[in-house]
């Protein structure tokens, strides 16, 4: 079922992004125009000559069936006009560091989120459960992109370290060493900070909520009644079934992460792939901008396949024939 998902989420998202009127040669034309030097007529000519170049005067559903075929067939995604690169190289150099960033996210934000959450549910109404929970609001409600330009201004004027980037100046364009690993981690923290911290509020909440619920369920009363440790009733009977709702999550959480890394990105001026298709949606560049939306919609069907299989891994009770 995976691959007829795949093929509609492409159909769909190649058609948005091609939706806003004009191309990425009507914006070289009224470039062309604003520098001077050309008139409209001849601007038109040149843009219409590229277009043919392009192929983007052919249409819509042919542009689809040439793209999708060239990916199938030769792992093709075409040409960023933007970049005048192959849209593969674009987005694989920027890739890793987006992986990086949002991968440490996810681990950071599941780990500690499960923990503060089981934290909460013990010790419920206490002083720690009601700052975890103030502080899981807080995370909720603030847009990332706010909190970088807290964490920005932080930085700048109260600590005096230079914000923004994965590396300082001197180390941006030297080769790997250990003062150059050591400033990449005076960097690296502020957006793995910013974007897992609704992630971590988010696992918060669903492990407390989850938990309490199940905590008052007859099976572990009977567990309680048998005279097993309190430990014991919570990590081996409670918390695996509680679990479940953040199981599920795992199967979406990384492209959620990787949309508060654009934001994030955006602010901070980091190389990943946020900022590149935010300039490809603006540019309508359409085929750098649509096999990005096609890969994250591969990570997300792959990731929730591998979430259904590890939670069924987990409960035995869970079966799908």
């Amino acid at each position: 079922m995976s691959i007829p998902v795949l093929l509609i989420i492409s159909v769909i998202a190649f058609v948005v992004i091609q939706l806003p009127p004009g191309d990425y040669m009507s914006a070289i034309k009224a470039q062309m125009e604003s520098l001077g030097g050309l008139t409209e007529a001849d601007a038109e000519k040149i843009a219409q000559e590229l277009r043919q170049m392009y192929g983007l005067d052919r249409p819509m559903y042919l542009q689809y069936f040439i793209w999708i075929k060239n990916i199938i067939t030769r792992g093709d995604f075409g040409y960023s006009f933007q970049y005048r690169r192959p849209v593969s190289e674009v987005i694989w150099e920027r890739l890793g560091w987006t992986l990086l960033i949002a991968t440490m996210c996810h681990l950071i934000s599941t780990v500690i989120g499960i923990i503060i959450g089981i934290y909460s549910a013990t010790h419920q109404y206490s002083i720690g459960d009601n700052v975890a929970t103030f502080f899981a609001f807080v995370g909720l409600s603030i847009p990332s992109f706010f909190l970088a330009l807290i964490v920005m201004y932080v930085l700048a004027v109260k600590i005096g370290v230079e914000p923004g980037g994965l590396f300082s100046q001197r180390y941006m364009f030297s080769p790997w060493n250990w003062s150059k690993f050591v400033d990449l981690l005076r960097h690296i923290w502020a957006p793995v900070v910013i974007v897992g911290f609704a992630g971590t509020a988010r696992n918060m909440r669903v492990m407390r909520g989850n938990l309490l619920d199940i905590l008052n369920l007859p099976y572990v009363l009977t567990a309680r009644s048998k005279g097993l440790k309190e430990r014991v009733v919570i990590y081996k009977h409670a918390v695996v079934n509680a679990l479940h709702p953040i199981i599920m999550y795992q199967g979406m959480v990384l492209p959620f992460m990787i949309q508060g890394e654009i934001t994030t990105s955006i602010v901070l001026n980091i190389p990943t792939a946020g900022p590149m298709f935010y300039d490809a949606l603006v540019a309508q560049d359409m085929y750098l901008a649509g096999s990005f939306l096609l890969l994250v919609a591969v990570v997300l069907v792959i990731g929730n396949l591998l979430a259904d299989i590890l939670l069924a891994w987990v409960d035995p009770r869970i079966r799908y024939d």
